[in-house]
């Protein structure tokens, strides 16, 4: 048997985009993604080939994924196949009454009655989930993310980019934040669906630990620290040891030596791919400077614990760009000067960066560095405690800019 391809530190990049799938004019959620795939497909399978991305289903009905077709070697017109596949399920879905939402939540939708679980191929899988956490609650049936995965061809490798992961983790809200609405109402919070992540594992506290992971850097000790205290923990209660896979590890970044990668799970979906890649352009080339060591050694940097980290996290889920930083060792780890908001070490990064090739990228990373997190522009909008009527409209426009590509404030 031969192994996954050892590609080395940024040579590929894997990238999961998850919708919403909502009724025409209400916008309730409207839980028809095997359909969708159906309609292609011919069968209701969870995951099929289109090309150069594919689609797949989620835990939820209402949400469908779109990803890359495998890694691919450059992240260049990337968010011109997703937007090419966008409008293809909205052409799919327009029968049905239906159309695709973007952002990381649904604002108002009641996860408890309104839930309905995948029930086709692989639903062992989300049936054990639902027996042991409950899934329907916005922590499993109510969040869309971007995931973004990155490889690593050895230990060392590994070692150096899960380092950097895990110090840049706390501060993506402070770019990708766009959940300030659940329950059909504000929440105080610039990224509600990460704090309803953070919680979602609670019974099992050691599947999530702190969000950010533990300071390891070698494969066994990730799966002696990380995995093993997972699956010990999780198997009283997993019958046939269904979930005794790396994918049942829910921290913001997870290794995945199946595939050779680590995969970021903390982004919330923006309003359009441009948007996205965007946040993943500023990510990956923050990474890069980290692995290069631009301000201070990898020893300096895998010196940081995770609770320390969660400190700074937890700061930007509520505050987003506006968090204030006082740390100075952390903001050494950039080279600035303490105090600084994390939307100013944002900009910083931006500057030491590379430019996207892809012009509707570039354009998408001026329009977030320039007004903010989607998360604050919506607020900034219709604010914190808004009617559903307002709820209703701005997210109405927000499918249009989906539909259309265009980043939410770029048009009307």
């Amino acid at each position: 048997m031969t192994g996954p391809p050892k590609y080395s530190l940024f040579e590929r990049y894997g990238v999961e985009l998850e919708y919403m799938i909502v009724r025409d004019h209400s916008l309730d959620v409207c839980p028809v993604a095997d359909r969708v795939l159906h309609a292609v497909a011919g069968t209701y399978q969870a995951e099929m080939e289109m090309g150069e991305l594919a689609w797949s289903n989620e835990l939820a009905l209402h949400v469908i994924e779109l990803k890359t077709n495998g890694p691919v070697p450059s992240l260049d017109g990337l968010a011109g196949l997703f937007d090419r596949d966008v409008r293809r399920i909205g052409d799919i879905l327009r029968p049905m009454n239906a159309r695709l939402m973007p952002t990381a939540v649904h604002p108002w939708m009641d996860p408890h009655t309104e839930t309905r679980l995948w029930p086709h191929e692989q639903n062992a899988v989300y049936e054990a989930f639902d027996r042991i956490f409950s899934c329907r609650g916005h922590g499993w049936s109510n969040l869309q993310s971007v995931h973004l995965n990155l490889p690593f061809a050895d230990d060392e490798e590994f070692g150096r980019l899960h380092a950097a992961v895990r110090v840049l983790l706390p501060i993506l809200p402070a770019l990708a934040a766009s959940s300030p609405y659940l329950d059909g109402k504000g929440t105080g919070l610039l990224d509600a669906r990460l704090e309803m992540y953070r919680h979602n594992a609670d019974r099992i506290p050691s599947v999530a630990g702190h969000i950010i992971p533990e300071r390891v850097y070698t494969r066994a000790r990730y799966e002696q620290d990380i995995l093993h205290r997972i699956y010990g923990d999780i198997a009283p209660y997993d019958e046939g040891n269904i979930l005794r896979h790396e994918w049942v590890n829910a921290r913001g970044a997870i290794a995945r030596f199946d595939r050779n990668t680590i995969e970021i799970r903390l982004l919330d979906m923006q309003e359009c791919p441009a948007a996205d890649l965007a946040v993943i352009h500023l990510i990956v080339e923050a990474l890069k400077l980290l692995c290069d060591e631009r301000w201070v050694t990898l020893e300096k940097v895998m010196l940081w614990d995770e609770r320390d980290l969660e400190h700074i996290l937890l700061n930007t889920i509520k505050q987003g760009e506006a968090a204030l930083i006082h740390n100075p060792k952390y903001l050494d780890l950039f080279g600035m000067a303490s105090p600084a908001t994390a939307g100013a070490i944002w900009a910083h990064l931006a500057q030491q960066c590379a430019a996207p090739r892809d012009k509707a990228v570039a354009d998408a990373v001026r329009h977030l560095l320039a007004r903010g997190t989607l998360a604050n522009r919506l607020v900034k909008e219709i604010g914190e405690t808004p009617s559903r009527d307002a709820l209703h409209g701005i997210y109405s426009r927000l499918c249009d800019q989906l539909s259309g590509g265009w980043m939410f404030g770029e048009r009307v």
